[in-house]
């Protein structure tokens, strides 16, 4: 080969490793072999070129300390320059170490949290304060996640955010406390908490306050018995202009203030209102043998104080197999908790579409009278078992144009004031609900279950009531290792129980035993035949 061969080689060698460089920023290729291809962006990610006019500025602030010690960075990044891979140029993508870049100010006042974490250096621990948040640029817009660590909800939170700054309306979601007994800030703090993470305006309104048209979802939490005909009248008219609605109701009230005395709750309007769109809460506590343990202090005979844990059915643990695949909000249903919760019952009016969303399992019951929810009046759970027994719905889905509440009646007025509620909409929209027999799902009581799927089912449904349909894929491509409670049967659980003992302690031991001596008389026989060859 000559000399000028070699020159025109490395030439043309140098110049496809440029063209590969090039071209890698381009294309992109990852084996996810997840059942959910949750680490594989989505479609509407991959398309997201589309919505977006002007170029989208992402930078990812990651300390290399923290990079050096966890793989979940690398992790984020990579997913980060898969976006811009897929985006055609519109999404542009720079990581920087704020600390080497002296940028600690800076960053910390677009709102980066830095967090603490211990380093260990030449046999020293040290305490080293680290970054890992994303800033996503739009025009003159900007959002930011704090903290990025879960890769899981990376894309939900990326994708979600890119189009609340390109169509330039924020992602937001109104409460409604119905129940005077419970506050905003202090029973559903971690509720609020992850909608913000999330990327929602969180707006909380007062009983009877105005709804604005343009408001995307409203959740009224509980007001059975407090809401009166104004307040309801400002939910009517709402849901008349096209707003969508999501209700968390109960038939029985369990007071936890009062050693969980219960009764019938007296509905001031709300229940019939709800009834009258297509969903009825029955007056009844479900019970069900997929049971969540509760942690309670009594007293034993001889005066002192002990703590129990016992399983409590009436706090629900609803199975990820008795939600319903083929609605958005329930596809890749990972299961719902549910405390003191009431059985609905479908009787959609005419241009109104229900839809069963999650139940119980077919070994559930329900208390109709007689209401018993202390863990230590246990032996009257069982009551009614065998005149109620069967599957519960407890979540429902409704669309279309609801009937009007408060058609040919008087609008309602409030003693002592001279404001007067506007008139409802000359013709009803077509409108979106959701009902679940529950009110203390979303509360504060899931730390005693350490359940988050309760807020995971609440985002998707904040998404499917403000029509965003095919973000709420991307949260059900999670994946999620789920709990060990799928076999609820007493008998199928001892025989899976008793399989799995006699795998593991029997089976497998035979197996290596086996495989052992197999191996033992292969090399045996091998020696025995190199020395008869040995000795001809």
């Amino acid at each position: 080969m000559t000399k000028r061969q070699v020159t025109i080689i490395t030439i043309l060698s140098i110049a496809a490793m440029i063209l590969i460089v090039l071209i890698s920023q381009r294309l992109w290729f990852r084996l996810d072999l997840t059942e959910t291809k949750a680490y594989t962006i989505s479609p509407v990610s991959r398309n997201l070129h589309t919505e977006i006019p002007d170029q989208v500025r992402i930078t990812y602030y990651i300390s290399e300390k923290l990079a050096a010690i966890h793989p979940t960075p690398r992790e984020l990044e990579d997913l980060l320059r898969e976006y811009a891979a897929y985006s055609r140029g519109r999404i542009r993508l720079t990581v920087r170490d704020p600390v080497k870049a002296g940028l600690n100010r800076e960053v910390e006042s677009l709102g980066i949290s830095p967090q603490q974490i211990e380093v260990v250096e030449q046999d020293q621990t040290n305490i080293a304060m680290v970054y890992s948040g994303i800033v996503i640029e739009y025009l003159d817009q900007t959002d930011v996640i704090p903290f990025a660590f879960n890769l899981e909800t990376l894309e939900y939170d990326l994708t979600s955010r890119i189009r609340t700054l390109v169509r330039g309306n924020a992602r937001e979601a109104a409460f409604l406390v119905g129940d005077p007994r419970k506050q905003w800030s202090r029973d559903y703090s971690i509720l609020n908490q992850v909608f913000v993470q999330s990327g929602f305006r969180v707006r909380v309104l007062s009983p009877g306050e105005e709804i604005p048209d343009s408001l995307p979802a409203l959740f009224v939490l509980g007001g059975v018995e407090d809401l009166d005909d104004w307040s309801l009248y400002r939910i009517d008219r709402y849901i008349q202009g096209g707003g969508k609605v999501l209700f968390a109701l109960e038939g029985v009230l369990v007071d936890d203030t009062n050693a969980l005395q219960s009764r019938v709750m007296i509905d001031k309007g709300l229940q019939a209102m709800v009834s009258f769109y297509g969903a009825t809460v029955k007056p009844e506590l479900a019970l069900d043998v997929s049971a969540l343990s509760l942690s309670y202090q009594s007293m034993d005979p001889s005066g002192s104080r002990v703590y129990r844990i016992v399983r409590y059915p009436l706090w629900i643990g609803v199975l990820p197999q008795n939600g319903n695949p083929a609605h958005p909000v329930t596809a890749s249903f990972g299961g719902i908790d549910v405390y003191w919760a009431s059985p609905l019952e479908l009787n959609p009016p005419e241009g109104v579409t229900s839809i069963p969303l999650f139940s119980t399992t077919p070994e559930a019951w329900s208390q109709t009278k007689d209401f018993a929810a202390n863990p230590e009046q246990s032996y009257l759970f069982q009551g009614e078992l065998n005149e109620t027994k069967g599957q519960k719905l407890l979540g429902a889905a409704l669309s279309g144009t609801f009937p009007r509440w408060f058609a040919g009646v008087e609008k309602p007025v409030r003693e002592g004031s001279t404001e007067e509620l506007p008139d409802m909409p000359s013709e009803a929209k077509e409108s979106r609900i959701i009902v679940i027999g529950d009110t203390d799902l979303a509360t504060t009581l899931v730390q005693y279950t350490r359940s988050d799927r309760n807020f995971d089912f609440f985002l998707k449904a904040a998404d499917w009531l403000g029509n965003d349909d095919d973000i709420i894929g991307i949260r059900s491509r999670q994946s999620s290792s789920g709990r060990l409670d799928k076999i609820t049967d007493a008998n199928k659980k001892v025989r899976a129980m008793a399989f799995a003992r006699s795998l593991n302690v029997i089976l497998i031991p035979l197996m290596v035993i086996a495989l052992g001596v197999g191996r033992a008389l292969q090399r045996r026989r091998a020696l025995q035949g190199k020395e008869s060859s040995d000795g001809v």
